[in-house]
């Protein structure tokens, strides 16, 4: 579904991105894992089209490596941003609204199916965003993404900074996304939850892949373990 050859980032002088390869398969989850500024969030911004590389990104076979955003997302790639990024002014309903801009079919069976995914959405869909726990403005930003009803699914850090319990509870969406056989390309410092929950995974450090293969390798690797698994 994707692939991407020889991906090169650069911020002015500095090469954050060096020379990566990685391919996503249809209906796989795969992680990338790594360290803070490791080049992970940047890999998901080239292939969405939000920052200027070097390399080429191919989705379903089309090279969109010079494709703006919005373009890229009519073809069927949505990002979940890190950080969520809402709409705190608009309406949980506003906001689920405008993820499916692309779409020129009725769109209310899958706000319908987002409120099952998501009871609180449902509850609050009349309150503005920026009135929302930071989970539940996790889930808003995940249910917008998946109102354009993406092939493949960029989830950028959906943990960071929740509670335990919204942890699981996003990462309960996420296994159920997955049962269904949606594409997802996750980023995600807990590489613990990343890993049993992909199939395959990249160790991205400084700007380079240094290890891939089954997620359950990885987690078994005593180097990634001692790295990023806290044994």
């Amino acid at each position: 579904m994707l692939k991407v050859e020889n991906l090169n980032i650069y911020y002015g002088n500095i090469h954050a991105v060096k020379d990566i390869s990685l391919e996503i398969n249809d209906g796989e989850v795969i992680s990338l894992i790594g360290a803070n500024g490791a080049g992970k969030t940047s890999t998901l911004q080239s292939i969405s089209g939000l920052l200027p590389k070097k390399g080429v990104v191919k989705f379903l076979d089309k090279d969109i490596s010079k494709e703006p955003p919005h373009k890229i997302t009519k073809l069927g790639i949505a990002q979940v941003p890190e950080g969520r990024h809402v709409f705190t002014k608009l309406s949980v309903y506003d906001n689920l609204v405008l993820g499916a801009f692309t779409r020129k079919d009725d769109y209310s069976d899958t706000i319908k199916k987002i409120y099952e995914r998501f009871p609180i959405l449902e509850e609050r869909k009349n309150q503005a965003a920026g009135t929302l726990s930071g989970g539940e403005q996790q889930m808003l930003a995940m249910g917008r993404a998946l109102m354009s009803k993406p092939k493949l699914l960029l989830l950028d850090e959906p943990s960071m900074g929740l509670s335990p319990l919204f942890v699981e509870k996003i990462f309960d969406v996420i296994k159920d996304l997955k049962e269904e056989k949606t594409t997802i390309l996750l980023v995600e410092q807990n590489a613990n939850l990343a890993l049993k929950i992909s199939d395959r995974a990249y160790v991205l450090e400084t700007g380079k892949i240094v290890k891939q293969g089954p997620s359950q390798s990885l987690a078994n690797d005593p180097s990634i373990k001692a790295a990023y698994l806290g044994e």
